[in-house]
């Protein structure tokens, strides 16, 4: 199945492409690879913020970091006209807003590689950081970059 296809067969689909909120832009692409901004998990108006674990479970967090890899997706989309033109998705990297003595950053940003597995198949597996910080942008609970290999 194309990635479209599981898409489709997981019920998802994509959200409008986000506008960059400072001097940025979504993504860069040289040669066969796009390296995609931070993600975070904002979606019209359903937003998780907060800290982990005082504001915002495990659980919350994985969907914020689901919420993120669709968000990315998106922005993959607009750039190269498809996500089936993804040939690889070479590295996550997680940034999980928490308190100083949480440490199951992995298992938030799982929600993320868990379900770029389902989408891309064994072309989904990547390399990971997954680390905790103080605050990130707009109290977001989550926030991914990607780089992928395209077509």
């Amino acid at each position: 199945m194309t990635a479209s296809e599981n898409l489709a067969r997981l019920g998802l689909t994509l959200p409008k492409v986000p506008v960059p909120l400072a001097a940025y832009v979504n993504c860069v692409r040289t040669g066969n690879l796009l390296f995609l901004s931070g993600g975070l998990p904002i979606d019209g108006e359903k937003k998780i913020l907060g800290q982990l674990p005082r504001d915002v479970s495990i659980e919350e967090g994985q969907e914020a970091s689901r919420m993120i890899v669709l968000n990315r997706l998106a922005v993959i989309e607009a750039e190269i006209g498809s996500i089936d033109l993804v040939t690889r998705i070479v590295s996550v990297n997680g940034f999980v807003s928490c308190a100083a003595d949480f440490y199951d950053h992995p298992k938030v940003i799982n929600g993320a590689s868990e379900l770029l597995l389902e989408i891309f198949g064994d072309r989904g597996k990547h390399a990971r950081t997954a680390i905790g910080v103080a605050s990130l942008p707009l109290n977001a609970a989550v926030e991914i970059n990607l780089t992928v290999e395209v077509e």
